[in-house]
């Protein structure tokens, strides 16, 4: 077996095998673009995986093990992944290639391989039991085909799917069109959408959980954990979707309409483009949306409101509405500090987390806990922001900060009085 110490030592081998990938940050230098007929992609909050050319073969290599992975601060669990992440790391390649992946087992159990979305032999498919005999602890399996279909794919087991991808066994595989992208992409980014069941308290995901999850994660974090897409303004970017979740995703993106252009079968023809602002993702698909940037800070998030919030207390009782002072006074009598919250809504949750004024149970994230540039953020779970800036180099994927606003184009107060104005009313 070849550990993630080896693989990073073998790139100074040099000669006939070469090691490519991007750097930790996502730029690539000329000298790698030269050998990448494509424009890589970036995938957020994770990392492109390296390869060797083998007698005209790329040659990948993914170790499934577990490791102790963090959604978010306060929130962390052993997870099962690749080669120390989850999702493991995007597998990159070009329609035409021939590939090795080379998959080695660390975990307690069997596991395979599917490559999901590929047309490839039957016995590469990676289904234990029907396409092949399982991967056993500490074997290696080798899975080699030719790349038939560009497009957006990913990779998971077909063993013990249940307790294997409720542990985060997943990643995306990205092939590039051998003749180049039909209209130019400047900014290509690549996400996975998931869910987990981590009850406040534990340290592993709950494999028995089927749809009352408790976190939504774009690539195993959640906001304010994930990162932002950057862009100059007026580049063409693209954002691939997959959703290995239980649950669809309408997956909303502010300040554009963008172009639903593909799909886990591959590219759309034009005339089947979609205008949209809301795209739906269903469970096992994957979506490619495209959009020239405009300058700002743009939200991009599921629109099902409990995916974008962070551990949440289902079968907490709603208090909107009740006065809990009294109850609130009792109660720090028996757990000194108790802070009643609720009875006008959750915003005032987030506002007490970034005060530091509230600690919630073991090992789980505020509900709610970002901070903006106006004051708390009141989300969670699948969201992020796209930063599209007028002055930002090529290649550069670092976080620009917040949007500088030009001169009267901020929401402003006009009143604190809340009988301003003559407001009309629904007739009688």
């Amino acid at each position: 077996m070849i550990s993630r110490r080896d693989l990073l030592s073998l790139g100074a081998l040099g000669g006939a095998v070469g090691l490519l990938a991007p750097d930790a940050s996502g730029a690539i230098d000329a000298a790698t673009k030269a050998r990448h007929p494509y424009q890589p992609v970036h995938t957020l909050n994770g990392w492109t995986l390296p390869y060797r050319l083998r007698d005209g073969v790329k040659e990948f290599h993914l170790v499934a093990e577990e490791f102790e992975h963090e959604f978010a601060p306060g929130s962390r669990a052993k997870c099962w992944g690749y080669n120390g992440s989850t999702p493991g790391p995007t597998i990159e390649a070009v329609e035409g290639d021939r590939v090795r992946i080379l998959v080695t087992n660390r975990l307690p159990e069997a596991t395979s391989v599917h490559w999901h979305g590929l047309r490839l032999p039957s016995g590469m498919d990676g289904v234990a039991g029907l396409s092949q005999p399982a991967i056993a602890p500490g074997e290696t399996f080798a899975y080699e085909f030719t790349l038939q279909d560009a497009g957006s794919h990913f990779y998971h087991p077909h063993a013990d799917e249940v307790v294997q991808l409720s542990f985060g066994l997943m990643g995306l595989f990205i092939i590039h069109p051998r003749d180049g992208e039909p209209r130019r992409i400047d900014r290509d980014y690549c996400l996975l959408l998931a869910n987990w069941a981590l009850h406040p308290g534990t340290w592993r995901p709950d494999p028995s959980v089927m749809t009352d999850f408790n976190l939504w994660t774009m690539n195993s974090k959640m906001f304010p954990a994930i990162a932002p897409m950057v862009a100059r303004t007026g580049e063409r970017v693209r954002i691939r979707i997959a959703n290995l979740s239980m649950h669809e995703h309408p997956m909303h993106l502010h300040g554009v309409r963008f172009q639903v252009t593909g799909g886990d079968g591959g590219r759309w023809p034009q005339a089947q483009w979609l205008n949209e602002v809301t795209t739906l993702v269903g469970v096992g698909q994957v979506r490619d949306i495209e959009f020239e940037a405009v300058a700002g800070d743009w939200a991009f998030h599921c629109h099902k409101g409990h995916h974008a919030m962070n551990a949440m207390g289902h079968d907490i009782p709603n208090f909107v509405g009740a006065n809990l002072k009294g109850l609130g006074k009792e109660l720090r009598a028996a757990a000194p500090g108790y802070m009643p919250m609720g009875q006008t809504g959750m915003e005032e949750h987030s506002k007490h987390v970034n005060m530091g004024m509230m600690k919630g149970p073991a090992n789980t994230a505020p509900m709610m806990g970002g901070k903006g540039p106006f004051g708390s953020l009141d989300m969670g779970g699948m969201f992020t922001v796209l930063k599209v800036r007028d002055d930002l180099a090529a290649d550069d994927y670092r976080d620009p900060g917040w949007y500088p606003h030009p001169a009267g184009t901020v929401a402003k107060r006009v009143s604190s009085d809340p009988d301003f104005g003559q407001p009309p009313r629904r007739p009688a």
